[in-house]
């Protein structure tokens, strides 16, 4: 007697039809692949999402202190102020090329707050970075922000909406 016939009773015969997945079991395993693959996309764009908004940060961050500094060295009496002025930068440029240090017996010495202006990285690539932040001037209102004849604070001008659910352009 074979002991392969009496393990199985099905015997050889039947064997000779398990060699392949049937369709059934292909398309399942292929709709599971591609709900996947689904998946792995979806989690690679949060990826990609989370990093802007962590460069978004530091950007704001890096101008909003760049910001302050020139108002304190206003305060301070390094930076020309005529009288009627805020104190804060008339423009982002002035941060990064620097200003006259009011304080040097030479008049040679500039002050610089910023090494170079980041730009916001949800705004088109193709603009300068000076261009894609928003500007708010000290004596516009803090929910409507305009620009003026100086910079108080700055923001995104981008409508797309955080993974918090809150518009980048409150931030």
């Amino acid at each position: 007697m074979n002991l392969a016939c009496a393990v199985r009773p099905w015997g050889r015969a039947h064997a000779l039809h398990q060699r392949g997945f049937t369709l059934i079991e292909l398309l399942i395993t292929v709709a599971i692949l591609a709900m996947l693959a689904g998946g792995a996309m979806t989690f690679a764009d949060l990826a990609a999402k989370r990093t802007h908004e962590q460069e978004l940060r530091g950007a704001l961050r890096q101008i909003r202190e760049a910001i302050d500094a020139y108002k304190l060295a206003a305060d301070t009496n390094k930076v020309k102020k005529m009288v009627g002025d805020s104190g804060y930068p008339p423009d982002l440029e002035s941060l990064y090329q620097g200003v006259p240090d009011i304080t040097d017996p030479k008049g040679e010495k500039k002050l610089y707050f910023l090494r170079r202006l980041p730009r916001d990285p949800m705004a088109d690539p193709a603009l300068p970075p000076v261009q894609t932040w928003g500007l708010r001037s000290y004596d516009s209102e803090a929910d409507n922000p305009q620009p003026g004849r100086d910079v108080f604070d700055v923001y995104s001008r981008s409508t797309a909406i955080s993974i918090g659910g809150r518009p980048y352009s409150e931030w």
